[in-house]
This record gives C-alpha cells, sequence and structure tokens, in this order.
C-alpha cells in the first residue's frame, strides 16, 4: 500500500513540474513575440515617407525633403 502512495506522489510531482514548465515557456515565448511585435511597428514608424497632398490633382506624393 505504502508503494501506491510513493507512486501517485511521483506522479503528482511530475505532474505539477510538467505545468511549471509549460507556464513558463508559455510566458517566455509571449515575451519575445512581445518584443519582436514591438520591433517591427519601430522599424514601421521610422521606415514611413511623409506624404504632402497636392494642391492641383489631389493626389499624395511622398515629401520632399530639404
Amino acid at each position: 500500500m505504502p508503494q501506491i502512495l510513493l507512486f501517485f506522489v511521483a506522479g503528482a510531482g511530475l505532474i505539477l513540474a510538467g505545468r511549471r514548465w509549460y507556464r513558463d515557456e508559455q510566458r517566455r515565448i509571449a515575451a519575445e513575440l512581445r518584443a519582436a511585435k514591438e520591433a517591427m511597428e519601430r522599424r514601421e514608424v521610422e521606415s514611413a515617407v511623409p506624404l504632402e497632398r497636392d494642391p492641383a490633382t489631389g493626389i499624395y506624393r511622398p515629401k520632399r525633403l530639404p
């Protein structure tokens, strides 16, 4: 009978350790994805070309830099 209880406790410990590892991996991956998304948004903002509207045609064209 004590062996069954020992196996039960060991199994429960393995399950808890597995759940903790899975939770930590989820958080690590979410942090990496968040950082990558922020980097992409930053790159998009930096590479955006300002536009100005041509009053004669109403078409937007890239703004000429001085």
